[in-house]
């Protein structure tokens, strides 16, 4: 275990990157709005434009990697990227494995939905959630089966086929999805608050990136630009710093 241990320190200090270098920022593409592959092909979502806008803040060349989400830890730690964008929610669970920056994202509700009309039991029915998520581990710890999906559309289609009673996610991921179902998907039960919000993940050992990060972070709540680009992409929502 020690030399397992040693073997993942080593790994993340040399992937340590030097201001100088080319930040590489890691995201799922999965997940709008917060980030998604657009009819282009280019990736595009509320975490794309803000992280080009922090890195035009900290004055950092970046570049975008994309990789799914069951293993966007794990490459994070190994060296795959430097940074993790993907609406990732803080935990207590993440942070003895990755640092994270301030919160740029407030907490998000998650929320149930199913079939309309079904007679759907959120508590104790069979529930879908994607692999490694806040709302997987809620979903884990309560009286209800959890089925777990590696992408968040998946889950989404599991209800759609009777394969689950409803699926638990981010309320800003869903909201479209039912909007666009013409009905025939609805929010059922209470909302549920979950993590600390969404920050951006790093490398323990990458505190100078973190500092910079978190300098643009900060600037951009008190000019009011990260409000204004929450809002945008977000259907207007008002989030105050």
């Amino acid at each position: 275990m020690k030399q397992l241990i040693s073997t993942i320190a080593l790994a993340a200090l040399m992937a340590t990157p030097t201001l100088a270098d080319t930040i590489r920022m890691g995201t799922e593409g999965a997940y709008p709005p917060f980030n998604f592959i657009d009819d282009n092909g280019e990736l595009s979502g509320f975490e794309i434009e803000l992280g080009n806008q922090l890195c035009e803040i900290a004055e950092l060349e970046c570049t975008w990697v994309t990789n799914d989400w069951d293993s966007i830890i794990p490459n994070l730690v190994s060296g795959n990227y430097d940074t993790i964008m993907a609406g990732m929610g803080m935990t207590d669970e993440r942070d003895e494995v990755i640092d994270f920056s301030e919160q740029y994202f407030p907490p998000d509700p998650s929320a149930y939905v199913a079939v309309a009309g079904a007679d759907t039991s959120v508590r104790s029915g069979v529930v879908a959630a994607q692999i490694n998520t806040i709302q997987s581990g809620y979903v884990a710890n309560s009286d209800a089966t959890l089925v777990e999906f590696a992408t968040p559309d998946e889950t989404v289609a599991a209800v759609r086929n009777g394969e689950v009673d409803a699926v638990l996610a981010d309320r800003s991921f869903l909201n479209s999805i039912v909007e666009e179902s013409n009905g025939a998907l609805v929010f059922v039960g209470d909302d549920i608050e979950i993590g600390r919000g969404v920050g951006i993940g790093m490398r323990e050992s990458d505190q100078a990136l973190r500092e910079s990060l978190n300098a643009a972070i900060r600037q951009m709540k008190d000019d009011g630009s990260l409000s204004a680009l929450i809002a945008k992409w977000f259907d207007g929502r008002v989030v105050e710093y």
